[in-house]
């Protein structure tokens, strides 16, 4: 087969580009990622040979070995892992991020446009692109690979100049072989960091992959002066050249080693070498446990959530393992998927090496295993928001959302506790003090005549501190909770009180306040209703199906009208988030509350007094209806016709 020419991506130039330029000040750090790429490639190939032992084809001494040329200027990484296939090449190699680069591209504009200060380094770190920190290296990349079980070999060739070549090729058994050829700065006595130097490579091995627990080989040449019989050295003897296979690495698994031998910068570096991460973990957990089930467990919490998340391409899990032997790479029945963005390992002799992922599912030592670890996780996070408030906001601002889609979640995965286990770990702004709260924090500071739990949704704090329904309560120095994004309203729903306190949102049905002043203006507000309910009638029928009711509100003070939901239905805002979901079946009851007190609610009577059928009677109806859905953040149906009757009104 002939030589083909590849161009990558558009986007994918684009961001080669910023990682050579932009992600890496340490150029070492591209020696791991390429030790930690064969390490998944052996790793999988071990996977396949439980059940297929052929593709193996009698080499089952698994190793990573290291070739460094002085004269060539060139370093290789060889590997007798899983290897590729043309395709897999194309796929794994041509395109850079596994969701699609244009999306990588998308989602890092908009980090930095949400966080200016956020460096390439930091945005980009958390998107698994590690083989292309080769090119801040080397001026070209050569991959030679044999996929398992195939006979063709394959050769990808690339000068990160906007295109690779991919050919057919020889090699003698499975795996991969990546080149280097080195750029000047790198090789020679001269450069700033020379790694055809074997002593330096062995330096690098040692600083961040002595861990891997596959042989990390390397050939060191010497010389040596010939000995005789009685192994004493022969005088004015040729020194003779020699070479020795050393094994570069300790092999022992970090987490087999005792918790008080291992230095924090330790259990950093396997976590970005094991994971593939470019920052020191948040929180490190290391736990060994004995008696109904035995494990060792290695978890973190990695420095910045993983940009998808969110995403139906993310794949949460922890790697599993027996007896230090890997069994799987994404094990999800470990951790509630409230926990997704767990990072981490699980060995315990009690699981079998070929155990199915079906049987997984149904293995009593897993599900045992499992809830050690939430339960250890949880009561760390307990315990940092009780006496490390700045490390717990800080992770709340990653991984908040995860603990509150968890809450909602409950719901549909029957986990009746979640709600018990995760209520005391959440976080809400709040008016008070303009910061974050938790629930307990609330209850604790609220008047004791006060009932509920006051909360507002919107997309920003500014909106909520504009509503009108927020007058009242603001003047009353009642705390309310800004709920600021769409999950917030689902999880406080699910959770439905706290402490007995029920949460009520401001703009949904009465607020229920119980003080002697707020049931003196509703007293007043009913019977003003009650003068005017006739105009309530005919405004509701002027507006039509828009509105389920319209009504004299005690809530306003300065603004003219809102709109509220009914309390039995979904909120305003839930009707917005169904609506983005293309989910129009969950409509809010609309409630139309005027202010007595206004000055247009006496225009509106003396419109009214003078026919209820006028044209300028329903206008007004409408206009202010739509101005109570401009201030919810909702915009008209008829955009035009609004602009028409203000333009009208602004005539006379």
């Amino acid at each position: 087969m002939a030589k083909e020419k590849h161009e990558f991506q558009a986007e994918t130039k684009q961001l080669l580009d910023l990682m050579i330029h932009s992600i890496y000040t340490n150029h070492e750090i591209f020696l791991r990622e390429l030790i930690s790429n064969a390490s998944d490639a052996i790793d999988k190939a071990h996977f396949e040979s439980l059940t297929n032992r052929a593709i193996l084809e009698g080499d089952e001494s698994f190793e990573i070995f290291l070739t460094p040329d002085k004269e060539n200027h060139t370093l290789t990484i060889a590997d007798n892992g899983i290897g590729m296939t043309r395709d897999e090449l194309i796929e794994n190699i041509g395109t850079i991020a596994k969701s699609g680069t244009k999306a990588f591209l998308e989602q890092l504009k908009k980090a930095k446009e949400e966080n200016k200060d956020l460096t390439d380094k930091e945005m980009i770190g958390q998107f698994g692109v590690g083989f292309y920190s080769a090119f801040m290296v080397a001026e070209k990349v050569t991959i030679v690979t044999r996929k398992a079980g195939e006979k063709q070999a394959w050769k990808w060739e690339s000068n990160a100049d906007g295109s690779y070549t991919i050919e057919e090729a020889e090699r003698d058994k499975r795996g991969t072989a990546i080149t280097l050829t080195l750029k000047k700065e790198f090789y020679g006595k001269d450069a700033e960091q020379d790694f055809t130097d074997n002593y330096e490579l062995e330096r690098l091995v040692k600083k961040y992959s002595d861990y891997v627990r596959y042989p990390i080989k390397m050939d060191f040449e010497f010389e040596e002066t010939p000995k005789d019989k009685d192994g004493k050295e022969i005088e004015g003897a040729d020194k003779i050249k020699k070479v020795e296979t050393r094994t570069l690495n300790s092999m022992q698994p970090l987490w087999t080693k005792n918790k008080s031998d291992i230095k924090k910068e330790e259990y950093n570096e396997f976590f970005k070498h094991q994971f593939h991460e470019w920052e020191d973990p948040m929180e490190v957990f290391h736990t060994k446990a004995e008696g109904t089930v035995e494990y060792t467990a290695l978890l973190a919490i990695p420095a910045h959530a993983p940009y998808n998340l969110y995403q139906t391409d993310y794949e949460p899990g922890l790697q599993l393992y027996s007896r230090h032997v890997f069994i799987m790479d994404k094990c999800k029945d470990l951790l509630p998927d409230y926990l997704r963005f767990m990072k981490g390992l699980v060995d315990s002799p009690d699981l079998s090496l070929n155990i199915s992922r079906e049987l997984l599912q149904q293995s009593r030592e897993l599900k045992l295993i499992g809830r050690a670890l939430e339960k250890n996780v949880l009561k760390t996070l307990a315990r940092k928001l009780k006496n490390d408030r700045e490390w717990y906001e800080k992770f709340w601002n990653e991984y908040g959302k995860s603990l509150k889609i968890g809450v909602y979640n409950s719901i549909y995965s029957g986990s009746s506790d979640t709600v018990d286990k995760l209520k005391d770990l959440l976080l809400f702004m709040s008016s008070k003090e303009d910061k974050l709260v938790t629930l307990k924090e609330y209850v604790e500071r609220m008047p004791e005549s006060q009932k509920k739990i006051y909360y507002a949704t919107a997309k920003d704090k500014e909106t909520i501190e504009h509503l009108p329904q927020m007058e009242t309560l603001r003047d009353k120095g009642i705390e309310v909770l800004y709920l600021l994004d769409p999950v917030d309203e689902f999880a406080i729903e699910t959770i439905h009180q706290y402490e007995e306190k029920p949460f009520h949102s401001i703009s949904r049905g009465d607020l229920g306040l119980d003080d002697a002043e707020s049931q003196e203006v509703k007293k007043e507000t009913e019977e003003i209703q009650k003068d005017n309910s006739d105009l309530m009638k005919d405004i509701k029928a002027a507006l039509g199906d828009k509105v389920e009711d319209v009504k004299v509100s005690s809530r306003l003070k300065s603004s003219a009208v809102c709109l509220v939901a009914d309390e039995a239905g979904p909120s305003l805002s839930m009707e917005q988030t169904f609506s983005q979901m293309k989910n129009p079946l969950f409509k809010a009851k609309r409630i139309l509350e005027i202010n007595p007190h206004h000055e247009l609610f006496s225009r509106l009577k003396e419109l009214h007094e003078a026919g209820k059928d006028s044209q300028e009677f329903k206008d007004y109806c409408d206009l202010l209806y739509t101005q109570a859905l401009l201030i919810e953040g909702i915009l008209p149906e008829n955009p035009v016709d609004f602009a028409n009757k203000v333009a009208k009104l602004m005539a006379k």
